[in-house]
């Protein structure tokens, strides 16, 4: 024990990390990435306003609240539900062909002569209000539940990460194994897209996958959903985890696509979509998204992260009103999950134009007609849930530590993210830093010689109480900066967080990550 106090001790030479500018600030209407590094997805149901027969001109309907809303958040990623569906929408009949909705996507992003409509002018697009956004990389998928299309668009190209020769997959086919009950990804299958992420910027690329499952009250509804997220569980655990083996399928189910390699280990998956059920009101039942985060065993070793833990997935909310509802019905239907052993979450809301006060608006969504508040509204019956994740950068050294997660939330929905660079051996040291902490507010850093992930303050506190530093000052750029921490001492494990005092959070403390600290000899 004695030896373990020596190396964590030195966790008390502070040095406060330089201050950096951001950008996110959405109270005065900037709702731009925090770092331009942050990966930002979107997920959004558009209730069939993405089809050929509706009007793509910028007066009161759904195509402008669709066109400002997505020029608003611009995201590298948008991954889009019920589109295609000219009978639900309204304005024509049958559902788009794959070409056509390519038609009406690149319109709905650079505009131009509506072709389906006596080729008028399209006065409403993306680009219109955001010159310098695109999202040209477009897979539209070519199943169908003979209304509605899913799609991914992506700022990014589209590139095989995997070995297997194919970039794009409309669903696959597995047979029964495990928990599986074998089939594909459900009645519109289980969309996915790899996608070359720049190698200056990024250590991995991006397997981004989308899922519009059986709507409905039913119990045969529920099942459906079930069974469809049971199989994409895994599918992804088999194909993109090789279930702990190192290889790829190693049980030999998964039929399409054909197994090859796993993606290299900093290589993210993220699922979202529509997924239909709220997991806090189906009350002890077990729903989709629960089956997708963490397979058969929650707090297992059979999850769907790659180190088969539990994936995550979001609890996104309102900026401005903290409601968690993604549609009309006063559930959260919709969902992003990703594999939080790669990637950190910065932060993710809900967004609703009708919520957003007066200086908050972006600059694009003041293109909506009349008033922009009014967008959502006429978008969809869905809000869209968007997230910016934090991934690993080329060139950047390694976290020696281990992520458990249970970071919790503070002011403005950002998360407080604890990290390590460096090493724990005997002769090295690593550097502890905290960020995205509430700006000017104190920092305890919780150090623990085991872990308990104990209920506390509305969040999970992961280590035992051994040792409390603090109060450390938070800086002007939400950082608390631990240089040189020496290694040596161990072999042995400290586990340490932070609690934030912050009044935006529940019980006024945010809370960061938990990690694992790997003491060498």
């Amino acid at each position: 024990m004695i030896t373990l106090r020596l190396p964590l001790c030195a966790l008390a030479a502070l040095l406060l990390a330089p201050v950096t500018s951001s950008q996110w600030d959405p109270a005065n209407g900037d709702w731009s990435k925090e770092q331009s590094s942050d990966l930002r997805v979107m997920t959004w149901n558009v209730q069939d306003g993405l089809c050929r027969s509706n009007a793509k001109q910028n007066s009161l309907g759904d195509w402008p609240g669709l066109v400002t809303i997505v020029a608003s958040m611009q995201p590298d990623v948008l991954i889009l539900q019920e589109c295609a569906d000219n009978n639900g929408n309204g304005t024509g009949s049958g559902s788009d062909s794959v070409s056509q909705l390519e038609a009406v996507l690149e319109m709905f992003m650079h505009g131009g002569a509506d072709t389906f409509n006596g080729g008028v002018p399209v006065t409403s697009y993306v680009q219109l209000y955001a010159p310098a956004y695109d999202l040209p990389y477009v897979f539209v998928s070519p199943t169908s539940d003979g209304f509605n299309r899913d799609v991914i668009m992506s700022r990014y190209p589209f590139g095989d990460v995997n070995g297997d020769g194919a970039d794009e997959h409309a669903d696959f086919f597995q047979l029964a194994d495990l928990y599986a009950p074998g089939g594909g990804g459900g009645i519109r299958g289980f969309q996915h897209a790899e996608i070359d992420l720049p190698d200056g910027i990024y250590a991995g690329d991006l397997i981004m996958g989308n899922s519009h499952l059986k709507a409905g009250g039913d119990a045969s509804d529920h099942a459906q959903r079930v069974d469809a997220a049971m199989n994409i569980a895994y599918y992804i655990d088999a194909l993109m985890n090789g279930l702990g083996s190192g290889g790829a399928d190693p049980n030999g189910k998964v039929f399409q696509p054909a197994a090859s390699a796993l993606p290299s280990a900093e290589t993210l998956v993220i699922l979202g979509g529509d997924w239909n059920e709220d997991e806090l009101g189906n009350g002890a039942t077990k729903g989709p998204a629960d089956w997708i985060r963490s397979a058969a065993i929650t707090g297992g070793s059979d999850g769907t992260d790659r180190d088969r833990s539990d994936m995550t997935y979001d609890a996104s909310a309102d900026l401005f009103n903290g409601s968690t509802t993604t549609q009309g019905s006063g559930s959260k239907l919709d969902y992003l999950c990703w594999q939080d052993s790669i990637a950190s979450l910065r932060r993710s809301w809900v967004f609703n134009s009708a919520t957003v006060p007066g200086g908050a608006v972006p600059q694009e969504l003041a293109g909506f007609p009349i008033n922009p508040q009014l967008a959502s509204g006429f978008a969809s019956d869905h809000r869209p849930v968007v997230a910016d994740f934090i991934l690993p950068l080329a060139g950047v050294c390694s976290d020696p530590t281990t992520d458990v997660g249970f970071a919790k939330a503070g002011s403005s929905a950002l998360v407080p993210r604890f990290s390590a660079c460096g090493g724990l051996d005997s002769g090295e040291t690593a550097d502890f830093l905290l960020e995205d902490a509430l700006p000017g507010a104190q920092a305890w850093l919780v150090i623990g010689f085991s872990s308990i992930f104990a209920p506390f303050s509305g969040g999970t506190l992961v280590p035992t109480p051994d040792l409390l530093l603090g109060p450390l000052p938070v800086s002007g750029a939400g950082e608390v900066s631990i240089a040189a921490v020496p290694g040596g001492g161990g072999p042995a494990d400290a586990w340490v967080q932070f609690i934030v005092l912050d009044p935006g959070a529940s019980f006024g403390r945010a809370f960061s990550n938990g990690l694992e600290v790997p003491f060498g000899p």
